[in-house]
């Protein structure tokens, strides 16, 4: 069987289908309409026309706030073949939609679409969406103990209308504010950085979550996040070598400091420039210290150890008021780091090279 790829949506609003579901209803930071358009634009639908009756057309008009390019009609007989129908009352989906899409027939099981009512189903409707924000490439703290927290939180900020780069701003903020509580040797002041930092942490998963429940990925959100995450790093790291070389009356810790920070701000800049400078699309800026997939087994250990599950050794050294060791490891481990990246980018380019005819 070969699939047919369809390049209309045809959303069935009309009254007998929807009952007394209001489209205008917002869930998650979207309406359903929008987010019913949004979604069928993601999933490659060219083209999106809705079909609503005179009453309901009120309701779809008052609930297209995000969505535009979307075609309203009331006469069944001015759609244009080639196009497949969904009724507006099931919950907008990216997966659903572009398996009909390629399928013209709506899946079933666990990929069906949730039918959206009156009753429980917003609740169900926001479990569904919450559940599909997590990333592959989520650390093992992530997983288990930031990725939860962000979502909890993430499910009473999208319907304030909190937008994913106000999010940001608010989890570089905390950051910042927790880098000079490490210039302090005493133990309780370290562990209020080393909170603060962890606060960071979980909160820097939410602008993400909120930038997909709302499909307001961007390329600049992807750069700010990234870049707001390594100058609290840098801030942190700097706060920790001067905070170590006060205590000690010593110069030797700012060598230290001087390598974390070269290390990570290197790093930054090389994935940027080997990763992420001609990177386009809807999907995570940053994913991989490489784009080739060859060498999987160095990229996916730079990978791991690029992740932020270092930030929780932090908050543990802090306990005892030893949180300056982190950026004595720092400014070893990063310019190792550094050096890795960019031997594997040379590696990379040298296969590349020899498989060109």
């Amino acid at each position: 069987m070969v699939d047919v790829i369809f390049g209309t949506l045809i959303i069935d609003a009309r009254s007998n289908v929807i009952g007394s579901l209001e489209l205008s209803t917002p869930l998650m930071g979207l309406t359903l309409i929008d987010r019913m358009v949004l979604a069928a634009k993601r999933a490659g639908f060219a083209k999106t026309i809705i079909l609503a009756d005179e009453d309901g057309a009120i309701n779809v008009r008052l609930g297209l706030n995000k969505a535009s390019g979307t075609e309203l009609i009331s006469d069944p007989e001015l759609i244009e073949s080639g196009g497949v129908m969904a009724p507006a009352n099931l919950l907008g989906e990216v997966n659903w939609l572009s398996a009909l899409r390629v399928t013209g027939v709506m899946p079933s099981g666990t990929e069906a679409p949730l039918v959206l009512t009156r009753d429980d189903s917003f609740e169900k409707a926001k479990d569904r969406l919450l559940s599909r924000l997590s990333k592959e490439t989520d650390g093992f703290m992530s997983r288990k103990f930031a990725r939860p927290i962000s979502l909890f939180l993430s499910r009473r900020l999208a319907p304030m209308g909190i937008r994913p780069n106000q999010m940001t701003f608010v989890c570089m903020l905390i950051g910042l504010i927790g880098a000079p509580f490490f210039l302090s040797a005493d133990p309780l002041i370290q562990v209020i950085g080393g909170l603060l930092f962890v606060a960071h942490s979980v909160t820097d998963g939410c602008d993400g979550e909120l930038a997909r429940l709302t499909y307001t990925e961007s390329r600049f959100g992807g750069l700010f996040d990234f870049a707001s995450d390594n100058l609290v790093h840098v801030c942190v790291f700097a706060c920790m070598a001067w905070g170590w070389h006060i205590h000690t009356g010593s110069l030797w810790p700012l060598y230290f400091g001087i390598g974390a920070l070269v290390g990570t701000i290197g790093s930054a800049a090389a994935v940027y420039w080997l990763t992420m400078r001609n990177k386009s699309g809807t999907g995570p800026l940053y994913t991989s210290v490489s784009t080739s997939d060859d060498n999987k087994k160095l990229s996916k250990m730079l990978d791991d150890l690029s992740r932020r599950d270092f930030i929780y050794l932090v908050f543990a050294m802090s306990v005892f008021g030893q949180a300056h060791w982190f950026v004595a490891m720092t400014g070893i481990g990063a310019p190792i780091f550094l050096m890795l990246v960019i031997g594997l980018a040379l590696k990379n380019a040298r296969q590349a090279q020899d498989v060109t005819p």
